[in-house]
């Protein structure tokens, strides 16, 4: 696409794509087990959060956590611990259960019957942009009335289809949304 910006931070720009600080902020609005998960009681609050239910073990298994019963048991008595490996599996289908189940709640909630919600855009960093080179670009509200598409690409992990749902909603800063392709931050609250 000829608006999509080819060679970011060529003379020094930092940033991040705004679907990226879109979804980082999903995720804290998520809200994680804050405890790590190399810490023993991290470790079980995942683990009682993959397997506490039917549904949410079928949920993990679609997720990529396929481990026998055996083994769930064992590492729930504290019996044996996880591989660095399967840490790292438990942790990934931890965060997309959790994704899924908490995506329906999170559109109502940015939704709000219509009324959307307050979007705060921080632009990129030019600190370190020669002075010539650096453009006038402020910060910018918006208010995002459908979240539905994000949402449903955040929930899934498509990082692409997160990117055009995103940009699709900043085209409503009409020609200068360009200059908000990276940002510093995406600020927003359900």
């Amino acid at each position: 696409m000829p608006e999509r910006t080819i060679e970011f931070g060529k003379f020094g720009a930092r940033g991040i794509k705004g679907h990226e600080a879109v979804a980082r902020q999903l995720d804290q609005l998520a809200g994680y087990i804050a405890t790590p998960i190399t810490a023993r009681r991290g470790l079980l609050a995942r683990l009682h959060y993959l397997t506490r239910t039917d549904h949410a073990r079928a949920a993990a298994r679609a997720a990529g956590l396929t481990v026998t019963d055996r083994t769930l048991r064992a590492w729930l008595d504290g019996r044996r611990s996880p591989s660095r490996k399967n840490l790292d599996r438990i942790e990934r289908a931890y965060r997309r259960v959790r994704r899924e189940n908490v995506a329906r709640y999170l559109t109502a909630r940015l939704n709000r019957e219509g009324r959307g919600t307050r979007v705060e855009i921080h632009p990129v960093n030019q600190s370190q942009v020669d002075r010539p080179r650096q453009r006038e670009v402020g910060l910018r509200h918006m208010n995002v009335r459908r979240w539905e598409r994000i949402v449903a690409a955040w929930a899934a992990g498509t990082d692409r289809e997160l990117d055009e749902a995103w940009v699709e909603q900043v085209i409503d800063l009409g020609s200068q949304w360009g200059q908000y392709e990276y940002v510093t931050n995406v600020g927003f609250a359900a």
